[in-house]
Formats: structure tokens, sequence, C-alpha cells
């Protein structure tokens, strides 16, 4: 039987985890796809990086299959994208959906507490 800290070591194994500092400056370049994966009430209570598409965790894999009425055409699966959610954890497990589902260019950046105290840009 699995744990929940099983599946976060899984996760943690496959998906990359940068620092908040060099999160941000990958954000400056313009580049990727940024997305929050917390619930919409968390993100009201909070912000969340500025410019980031928002896809809660729970419905990842309807907004990421291509075949699916839902899909978020922001995923694709050669794009580079990049996960923040609370503390880390929602990220490295959305990432891991991801990277189980084909996509080959994932990161975790982390939560947005040290998005922010990094200086990360934000909006609310």
């Amino acid at each position: 039987m699995k744990t929940a800290k099983d599946y976060l070591d899984d996760a943690n194994a496959v998906v990359t985890r940068i620092s908040s500092e060099e999160a941000v400056a990958r954000h400056a370049t313009g580049s990727g796809v940024w997305i929050d994966v917390r619930d919409s009430s968390d993100i009201a209570a909070s912000g969340t990086i500025k410019g980031a598409e928002r896809v809660p965790r729970g419905f990842m894999e309807f907004a990421a299959d291509p075949a699916l009425p839902f899909h978020k055409p922001f995923l694709q699966k050669d794009a580079e994208i990049y996960l923040v959610c609370g503390a880390g954890g929602q990220a490295a497990l959305a990432g891991k959906t991801l990277k189980d589902m084909g996509y080959t260019n994932v990161t975790n950046v982390g939560g947005i507490g040290d998005w922010k105290e990094a200086g990360g840009p934000t909006e609310a």
C-alpha cells in the first residue's frame, strides 16, 4: 500500500525542482507556460505568479488531454511548463501526471510563498 510520502517521492524523482530564485530568473525571460495548480480560493487568498494560467491539480488530466473538450491549448507536450502550488507538493504531483501523459519539459517551482520571498512578480 502506498502512502502520500510514496507518491511525493515518486513525483520528486521525475519532476525537476528549481529554486525560487532560478524560477524568478527564468520567468523574467518571458519563456515557458506558468501554471498555478491550487484551487481558486487559495489563489484568491494569496495571488499567483504574474501571467500564470490556472489549472487545479484535480483537473490536470482533463486539461492536459488533447482528445478531450476540456483540453487547454497552452498545454502542449513539448512546451516548457513551470508549476507552482502552496509548498511544492501539489506541483510535484501534477508534474508527474504531466510526465506520465507524455509532457517532456515540466518543472516544479515550489510554493507561492517562496516565489514572493524571492521577489517574483505576482498578480491577484
